[in-house]
């Protein structure tokens, strides 16, 4: 068998249409846009992961936004949740600046690589359960990938259950099985699962997630990685 490595997975992901509504939805909304970024060329295509081809942090998340990373091509780049989540990595020294606004800006992630269970935009942020399955054999390959990875962190419950069931898929199985919650934390095989709230505005507005707490997230991987 021939090994696998993250420009492969990234070449598939990117023309991967396996769910024909997640391709309607992310085709139209490029298409379609909203005024803000009426001038500018939507990405709408399958999003993959980026970062450090040497990491050992895997950041998860659910999937691009319809107006970021389905806009930009880089996951979390562009919109709401990712200023909040790039100000973090940077003052937790994963991340060379602390904002990232399109795929030519400069960013560079150091340890670190992003991800997330479904690589399409889906209505309303819910991929089905089909159109998660469908997805989950690109975040298995990459775990593969990351040869050097040592600790998950799940921004959310769908990030927290999609990371159990692909290393579930790759051997790693723990039972009962883990409840998801802010620094909920639990090994399976060689890695760290570190549960996160999602950085999405209803929890940064809200104050359910500061600041302080999601730095907490990334000095706690550290601490549980060693370094």
């Amino acid at each position: 068998m021939v090994s696998d490595s993250l420009e492969r997975i990234r070449d598939d992901v990117v023309v991967c249409r396996a769910c024909p509504r997640l391709v309607e939805w992310r085709e139209r909304v490029a298409r379609e846009k909203v005024a803000r970024f009426a001038d500018q060329e939507y990405w709408g295509r399958p999003v993959p992961g980026f970062g450090d081809p040497a990491a050992w942090l895997l950041i998860l998340g659910l999937a691009p936004a319809a107006h970021g990373g389905n806009r930009t091509g880089r996951i979390f780049t562009g919109d709401r949740s990712g200023d909040f989540l790039f100000a973090s990595l940077h003052r937790t020294r994963f991340a060379n600046q602390p904002v990232s606004v399109a795929r030519e800006d400069g960013l560079r992630l150091d340890g670190a690589y992003l991800s997330a269970v479904n690589r399409c935009a889906p209505p309303a942020n819910r991929p089905t359960p089909e159109e998660r399955d469908r997805c989950l054999p690109y975040l298995e390959r990459e775990v593969r990938a990351l040869t050097r990875l040592e600790v998950i962190v799940a921004l959310g419950a769908f990030a927290w259950d999609g990371a159990l069931r692909a290393l579930g898929a790759l051997g790693h199985v723990v039972r009962p099985r883990p409840r998801f919650g802010h620094l909920a934390e639990v090994r399976l095989g060689p890695l760290v699962l570190l549960g996160c709230f999602h950085p999405s505005q209803q929890n940064t507005f809200t104050g359910k997630l500061t600041p302080a707490m999601l730095d907490e997230v990334f000095e706690r991987a550290r601490a549980d990685s060693g370094r």
